[in-house]
């Protein structure tokens, strides 16, 4: 593409996607780049009432922005890092991870009140097996629902359900201006791996774009979403197996934590290693060899032939 032409860039088109494009296209027009947002609608966002889990494919919320990419209708591509697939597709490369956003999950109350009394029998709506199954297995004795779709679709059903509450991300609500002073921050539920962080793509062969996308980049940040995963993806995993990561900055050290349950909560392993900032780059993978060595494939396998 010439230097005047505008960068074409490829966005999903819920609202949060939109924030995500937008926040990607002010960094560059920082820098004397014109832009121009392109919204493309996702297969996962077709698809309301499916879980993410059953959809059977990996990345059901990047591939049509991929075939636009490899196509040339857009020039770069704008993701929530979580969703992005551990291998991206071929042609197509990670060009900057933007600053990061809040990392932990929340738990929004369907009537405004105070924290329920956990000791007795609820149901919370969420469509992530990850939060389900760290959810059961702290309260067993709770229910949990299907809850997909955007912010505001996911928001608008807890209103009209019988839940006490459902899980979201606190960046995502934060960053709509939706997050309700009476949310309850779980610092207990380890996020999903890249929670809270922004990708940029691009072709593989697009020097200049890399360039130009280099200084949106937060070393730090891609880092320890780097880390995270490698995690998921030695762990094997994807949409349908609950595993949790994060890796945070600790006085010139990385700490990383990282866990994998069973879908029903009974069954979990966790792990938590630091190392000094040179030598953190290989933690994610070096946590999951030890859960492996302990047996965490039998969870993996149990997934697997359970047929999830």
């Amino acid at each position: 593409m010439s230097g005047h032409q505008p960068i074409r860039i490829g966005t999903r088109d819920s609202k949060l996607a939109l924030w995500q494009a937008d926040t990607v296209k002010r960094l560059l027009e920082q820098r004397g780049y014109a832009c121009e947002l392109v919204p493309v609608k996702s297969e996962g966002d077709l698809d309301l009432v499916t879980p993410l889990y059953a959809m059977g494919v990996q990345g059901v919320f990047t591939k049509t922005l991929d075939a636009y990419l490899l196509s040339r209708k857009i020039d770069i591509a704008v993701h929530s890092m979580k969703d992005v697939p551990i291998q991206l597709a071929r042609g197509i490369v990670q060009a900057a991870v933007l600053k990061r956003g809040d990392t932990r999950d929340v738990l929004v109350l369907r009537d405004g009140s105070e924290k329920p009394d956990m000791t007795v029998d609820h149901i919370i709506g969420t469509g992530s097996v990850r939060r389900k199954a760290q959810w059961l297995n702290r309260y067993p004795h709770h229910t949990t629902e299907n809850l997909r779709g955007n912010v505001q679709t996911r928001l608008q059903k807890l209103k009209n359900s019988n839940w006490s509450g459902a899980i979201f991300a606190a960046a995502g609500l934060e960053r709509m201006g939706l997050l309700p002073a009476e949310a309850v921050t779980l610092d207990w539920m380890l996020p999903a791996p890249a929670q809270g962080a922004v990708m940029v793509v691009c072709r593989e062969e697009d020097e200049a774009l890399k360039e130009k996308c280099t200084g949106m980049n937060d070393t730090m940040t891609a880092l320890c979403t780097g880390i995270e995963r490698d995690f998921l993806g030695r762990l094997m995993g994807g949409c349908s197996t609950p595993i949790g990561g994060l890796a945070t900055p600790e006085d010139e050290r990385i700490v990383f934590r990282g866990n994998i349950l069973s879908t029903d909560g009974h069954n979990k392993m966790e792990i938590a290693l630091s190392a000094a900032l040179a030598d953190a780059a290989q933690l994610g993978k070096e946590a999951a060899e030890a859960l492996l060595k302990d047996g965490a494939d039998d969870i993996v396998a149990q997934i697997r032939n359970a047929g999830i």
